[in-house]
């Protein structure tokens, strides 16, 4: 599973990394060291906080996080396979986006929750990209 830098994670969270530093020193996110021990947090538990942070909003420190270019850099959150057809969720700061792709392209971008992807909107379609 891949893990997050405090800084990788402000920038998913659309947050500070001091922000981030002081959830994870709050006990609201885990972390663990790495062994150059920089502290780390588990994509799986880091997709879950970021659901939690985007609805309870941002705090009055906090900046709200904006896109570029209709990109939106985020962490997949949850990831759903029919026989044919997927649904894909990304949580991009305070922004939750959905695509409903093909199985084959789920698959074939190998997405799993807790990884960096970033998802593209045109129009009413999105593409997701992996990060």
């Amino acid at each position: 599973m891949q893990s997050y830098t405090i800084g990788q994670a402000a920038r998913l969270l659309g947050v500070s990394p001091d922000t981030t530093r002081r959830w994870a020193d709050a006990g609201r996110v885990a972390t663990h060291r790495d062994e150059a021990g920089r502290r780390l947090i588990d994509g799986r538990d880091l997709a879950a906080f970021s659901v939690e942070v985007a609805q309870v909003g941002p705090g009055e420190d906090e900046v709200p996080y904006t896109s570029a270019r209709n990109a939106f850099p985020g962490i997949v959150t949850a990831v759903k396979l029919g026989d044919i057809a997927a649904q894909v969720e990304i949580q991009a700061g305070p922004h939750r986006l959905v695509s409903l792709l093909t199985r084959e392209a789920v698959e074939e971008l190998g997405l799993e929750v807790g990884m960096r992807a970033t998802a593209r909107v045109k129009s009413t379609s999105v593409h997701i990209d992996r990060a």
